[in-house]
C-alpha cells in the first residue's frame, strides 16, 4: 500500500493500490470525539463510519494483533525456504 499522505494536522490519506483514485481518509474530529474513517473514489466520498474515540484502542488492538501475526507469518516462510 502507498504511504500515507498528511490529511491535515487531524487527519491522513491512504491511497488504495489499486488505483482509480480510491483512498481511506482517517480525520479526527476532537470537538465531536470522533475518529471518522471514510472512503473516497475520484475525489467523491462513497462511504464513512464514525469511530468515538473510546473505541479507538480496540481498533488499534486488532490492528496490531493482525501485524503481529503478519510478521510471524512471514517470519516461518523465510524459515522454510530459507
Amino acid at each position: 500500500m502507498s504511504p500515507a499522505r498528511r490529511l491535515s494536522d487531524a487527519g491522513s490519506i491512504f491511497l488504495d493500490r489499486r488505483g482509480d483514485d480510491r483512498a481511506l481518509r482517517v480525520s479526527w474530529h476532537h470537538d465531536d470525539g470522533l475518529v471518522v474513517l471514510s472512503l473516497w473514489r475520484d475525489n467523491l466520498c462513497t462511504g464513512s463510519f464514525r469511530l468515538r474515540v473510546d473505541e479507538v484502542p480496540g481498533l488499534i488492538a486488532l490492528l496490531r494483533e493482525g501485524l503481529d501475526a503478519q510478521y510471524v507469518a512471514a517470519r516461518d516462510r523465510v524459515e522454510r525456504t530459507g
